[in-house]
């Protein structure tokens, strides 16, 4: 089996008809999610995808629409699926911010102390812009990016050659140069705001300045509800839709 991407959902934070932005990543040997929002598990179950064939879950952020739905799948682990644990992928500052910021408010038991992250998941704590072998046909690594200032965010390489990047300001210097010429990526998934100013996300007109040939490697996420206005201007890019499968080459 090739490496496969299959999007849970393709919408912005507020999007009430694509699902939240999350990605499913299948090799031959592992299957994770990338961030875990409200609409993820219902998208897992549209899909027929039981939460323990994960085999673990890489948060890129702590935005609800990337996390919102970690306190569901904590509880279905525990409670229908024999306190079974998935591997989360996070860093360590990352952990202490999801725990005391985003989950410990409905998480948090101390009658059957459950007081930390790790009473749910398997923690593995990765490090910046260092490779990690999920398993033998699958590598991710994590790189610092802005989205909000002073807030924690992390774009990623998949098996080297595939770039990821959750929610971004629109970096210029990072496409060209590290994920073209240094990194030869061969596909980008990337976020694109439709219209306005892009304050925290990359908007379409910026994507719109980059060569051509770069523009044909990038599909196209975590856009709002006006998507299909938009069809036919997104010049050599394309939108990628929700439980849509992306065969990735070696």
């Amino acid at each position: 089996m090739s490496l496969q991407i299959q999007m849970l959902g393709t919408g912005s934070a507020f999007s009430k008809l694509y699902y939240n932005t999350s990605a499913l990543v299948r090799s031959a040997d592992a299957h994770i999610l990338i961030d875990c929002g409200p609409t993820t598990p219902k998208s897992l179950h549209e899909l027929g995808i039981e939460l323990d064939q994960i085999d673990g879950i890489l948060i890129s952020h702590i935005h609800a629409d990337h996390v919102g739905g970690l306190e569901e799948v904590a509880f279905r682990l525990f409670y229908q699926y024999n306190r079974k644990r998935v591997k989360l992928y996070v860093t360590a500052a990352l952990a202490d911010t999801l725990w005391e910021n985003s989950l410990k408010g409905g998480l948090y038991n101390p009658d059957e102390s459950f007081h930390q992250l790790q009473d749910y998941f398997e923690i593995v704590y990765l490090q910046e812009r260092q490779p990690y072998a999920v398993s033998p046909k699958l590598t991710i690594e994590i790189i610092p990016t802005l989205h909000i200032a002073h807030k924690l965010n992390y774009s990623i390489f998949i098996n080297h050659r595939t770039f990821y990047s959750a929610d971004l300001q629109f970096n210029q210097d990072l496409l060209l140069h590290e994920v073209i010429d240094t990194r030869d990526c061969h596909t980008i998934f990337h976020d694109c705001q439709l219209s306005g100013q892009g304050f925290v996300h990359t908007t379409l007109d910026e994507l719109l300045s980059l060569p051509e040939p770069i523009q044909k490697l990038i599909y196209l996420m975590h856009y709002d509800d006006h998507m299909p206005d938009y069809i036919g201007q997104t010049g050599q890019m394309t939108f990628i839709h929700k439980h849509e499968i992306i065969q990735i080459p070696d």
